[in-house]
């Protein structure tokens, strides 16, 4: 993944935020066009509300949706990559952009909190080191 403008060497990430909650849900995507970007919003928020996503075309043309921006949330996520990670693998970016939103909808918690959130999203999961390498998802 490349720093910077353009999309030439990236993985293009869709999301959305929750107003009321501020809960964020975002993925990567393979193409930007009307179709995955719509069907990603058909598919995360019921009709009639607010949706937040970037400024793309793409999303014009939204018949029962309203729609305003989420910059904030990628102007952050990028500042994580660039700051604390350097590089994301596409293969593992959708872990990334899913650890990034789950500590944003986390954010305005107390530690205790955030941390009993994190605890119980782990539960029952696991990724063996050898296998994340291996090429098993």
């Amino acid at each position: 993944m490349n720093a910077g403008r353009g999309a030439v060497g990236k993985i293009a990430v869709v999301g959305t935020k929750e107003r009321g909650g501020r809960k964020v849900v975002a993925k990567p995507v393979s193409e930007t066009d009307k179709l995955t970007l719509q069907g990603f919003i058909a598919d995360n928020v019921e009709t009639g509300p607010t949706v937040f996503t970037d400024k793309a075309k793409a999303y014009l043309g939204m018949v029962d949706f309203k729609h305003s921006g989420v910059e904030s949330f990628w102007a952050m996520l990028k500042r994580d990559y660039v700051g604390t990670y350097h590089q994301m693998s596409i293969k593992h970016l959708h872990r990334y952009v899913n650890e990034f939103a789950g500590r944003r909808n986390i954010r305005e918690l107390d530690t205790i909190d955030q941390t009993a959130s994190v605890v119980k999203g782990m539960d029952g999961k696991h990724l063996i080191y050898k296998e994340m390498v291996n090429g098993v998802d």
